[in-house]
């Protein structure tokens, strides 16, 4: 072939050459992923981080459907005297409802059927439906003021994982693993579990990476004997020969990368690395049979079986000792337009024992103050039943306006109850805080303001908090 000819099939246009020094500046992360001697955890952006941030890490327990507030912390005693009654319109306010209950031709306040106690110093009020959780309220900040914008279901997660409403935008995690980076060179910065049934879908997008570098993305973990899809070798085929095809393949990879300059060709090439290093690691991680049997009088025997809450909860602990910046757990089955009483029986039997056997197990280890443990749903549900109302049964429809979220650890105060609601348990009268006031306030504890999280992406400087958000100083110790 003709050299010029040769030359100018691959001289780089301008796009190209301007695209080179963004994937320069990744060359010796790079190098450390190819050359296991080198292999380091990977740094997040320089001058981002705080120097002594409060938390490390994030495991954030998702209940999917949304969680009824009136019947696990805000206890609502008067609800007991107008049980049954017509929801007030100055209670509505105004307020859009759902299709589902707006064209009801009543409205019945539905009191709740489970009995609530004070627990512990902070005299924390827990139902009887959470009896492991009530005995764990001093790690404990409840919110009780949260509110979001959406309604229904997809718009309301997609919001809480995204800070926007419409997909297309990184996740939380997604966020965190661009800005604080990785603090082990063996397993992803960001990991998702799933567990529990129901009607809504959760999508791959809810841990994705968006318009940031897919590296960032979190990889899900499944139950069965291959928790990674993809990682193990094909029958036949040798770690030695999965090391020469790596070799190969990564070196036709930087022949290009030099050429084109495009930053996701470095990315594929370190996911390849980090998929051949997590077939040893991988494995060792989600074999909890070493696990003594004091784990699983915490966590519950369910934590032997892979695919229950129980046991993501526990393969959580273990990501986090390990050093992964962030842990998801989405539990389905939260949705409870009827029959509340039962599905919420049976969702806290599925997870109380579990999420308050992990704040023990963290507390335990030394490993809750460095690490923000959050649970919540999408939004709360309503004051009115949905449906008949019965003596023992009965159901809530979405409601957005206010909802409890609960956050342990990283410096957040403990045995601390936030923010109320009206005696309907239906608006905030005090210490609103939004979706986005939420994620300033974890990355300030991850020791990033959140203003300064950004990243570039059609002309405009995107953020997880949008143009929004302010950190509540006083969830803080």
């Amino acid at each position: 072939m003709n050299d010029d000819r040769y030359h100018a099939a691959f001289r780089p246009t301008r796009r190209q050459f301007l695209g080179r020094a963004t994937a320069a500046m990744g060359g010796f992360a790079l190098a450390s992923l190819l050359d296991p001697a080198l292999a380091r955890a990977a740094p997040g952006r320089p001058g981002l981080i705080a120097a002594n941030p409060k938390a490390k890490r994030v495991i954030y327990l998702f209940q999917s459907g949304g969680p009824p507030q009136h019947d696990t912390f805000d206890y609502k005693p008067h609800l007991d005297t107008v049980h049954g009654q017509e929801t007030p319109a100055s209670v509505f306010n105004g307020q859009r409802l759902t299709g589902m209950t707006a064209g009801q031709s009543s409205f019945p306040i539905a009191r709740s059927i489970f009995k609530f106690q004070q627990h512990g110093k902070s005299r924390a009020w827990v139902s009887d439906v959470m009896p492991h959780l009530a005995g764990v309220v001093d790690e404990l900040c409840f919110i009780r003021s949260m509110h979001t914008e959406a309604i229904n279901h997809d718009p309301a997660i997609t919001f809480l994982q995204t800070g926007f409403q419409i997909a297309g935008r990184p996740s939380i995690g997604a966020w965190m693993s661009y800005g604080l980076g990785s603090e082990n060179a063996n397993l992803p910065a960001f990991v998702a579990m799933l567990s529990g049934t129901g009607d809504q879908p959760l999508y791959d997008r809810l841990w994705g990476a968006g318009f940031l570098p897919s590296v960032h993305q979190g990889v899900r973990f499944r139950s069965g004997k291959d928790p990674v899809l993809y990682l193990n070798n094909p029958d036949g085929f040798s770690d030695g020969l999965r090391r020469k095809t790596l070799d190969h393949l990564g070196a036709l990879n930087r022949m290009r990368l030099d050429v084109t300059g495009d930053p996701e060709i470095e990315t594929r090439i370190a996911q390849y690395e980090m998929a051949y290093r997590m077939q040893s690691s991988v494995p060792e991680l989600t074999d909890v049979s070493r696990e003594p049997a004091s784990t699983f009088e915490l966590y519950g025997e369910d934590a032997r079986k892979p695919g229950t809450y129980a046991y993501n909860a526990l393969i959580a602990r273990r990501l986090s000792e390990r050093g992964v910046r962030f842990v998801q757990l989405f539990h389905r089955g939260w949705d409870t337009h009827g029959g509340l009483p039962g599905q919420l029986r049976a969702r806290c039997k599925e997870t109380d024992q579990a999420t308050a056997g992990l704040i023990k197990d963290l507390k335990q280890r030394g490993l809750l103050d460095e690490t923000l443990v959050v649970w919540g749903g999408e939004f709360g549900r309503t004051v009115y039943c949905q449906g008949d109302l019965a003596a023992n049964n009965y159901g809530r429809d979405h409601h957005p306006r206010c909802f409890t979220m609960w956050v342990a650890g990283g410096g957040f105060k403990a045995g601390f109850t936030y923010g109320a609601t009206d005696d309907f348990g239906y608006n905030i009268v005090e210490n609103p805080v939004s979706v986005h006031d939420l994620h300033a306030t974890l990355l300030q504890q991850l020791g990033v303001n959140h203003e300064r999280l950004t990243f570039k992406f059609q002309g405009r400087h995107f953020r997880l908090t949008d143009i929004h958000g302010s950190v509540v100083r006083n969830l803080l110790a």
